[in-house]
Order: structure tokens, then C-alpha cells, then sequence
């Protein structure tokens, strides 16, 4: 099944970078979502970034708990960011964590597709079996 839609972030809280050396800094951030469409409901982000003296090219990792619903069923579920950004060449993959889901989502599985536009809105596909 393909769950399609738009989310909303919020609360982007950076901690004091916990590594910074010659330009290359490792830091945590978290913010929480709000998402619309096919799956409703809120998430909570924490994520580990690594920004670069070349601002095109840095990665985050991110553990995100989305609470709410798929397609009409209700529950919530873990998914795993990693990222990277090589001179501009981007890579993304968000992907459930196994065994993760709860409720009725219990047992669910996918990978999430995220788009940013250039207004910088957001938009998901989320491509996932139960």
C-alpha cells in the first residue's frame, strides 16, 4: 500500500554542538512533525548531524516515533533517517524499524519517500505492508 501526503515540522531544537573541529561538527537536534493525508498524527525527531566546512555536502542519522494514523488504522511506529549530502548529490532513507508498530499498525513495514519543496514544504510517500 502507498500512503501519500504533506507534514509539518516544528520545534527545532539544536543542543550545543558535542564536537566541533576544524569546521566539521557533530551535533543533536530534535523537532517534532505534524502529519496530514493518508497518515495523520505527530512525530517526535531526534537526530545526530554532521555539517561540514563545504555547506553542500553533511548527513544526519534521526530515530523518529510517529504516533497516529495509515489509511484509517491507528497505532504508532519507529523510523530510521539516514541521510547524506555530497556536494549537493543527495541520498534518503527512512525505513520502519522492524517490530517497531503498535496498535493496529503492529507488524507494519515500509520505506518513506520524503520530498522538500522549494518553498520548503514538505511532502511523504510512505510505500508499506501489513
Amino acid at each position: 500500500m502507498t500512503a501519500k501526503g504533506t507534514f509539518d515540522t516544528a520545534g527545532w531544537d539544536p543542543q550545543p554542538p558535542f564536537d566541533d573541529r576544524d569546521g566539521v561538527t557533530l551535533g543533536v537536534v530534535t523537532l517534532s512533525k505534524t502529519f496530514h493525508g493518508d497518515l495523520t498524527g505527530t512525530s517526535v525527531v531526534t537526530m545526530m548531524v554532521a555539517s561540514t566546512p563545504v555547506e553542500s555536502s553533511r548527513s544526519y542519522v534521526a530515530l523518529e516515533r510517529i504516533e497516529g494514523t495509515v489509511h484509517g488504522r491507528r497505532g504508532s511506529f519507529v523510523v530510521q533517517h539516514s541521510a547524506v549530502s555530497d556536494e549537493g548529490e543527495q541520498s534518503l532513507r527512512v525505513s520502519v524499524v522492524p517490530d517497531s508498530a503498535t496498535g493496529e499498525l503492529r507488524g507494519l513495514r515500509g520505506e518513506m519517500d520524503i520530498l522538500v519543496a522549494p518553498d520548503g514544504s514538505h511532502a511523504y510517500t510512505f510505500d508499506y505492508r501489513l
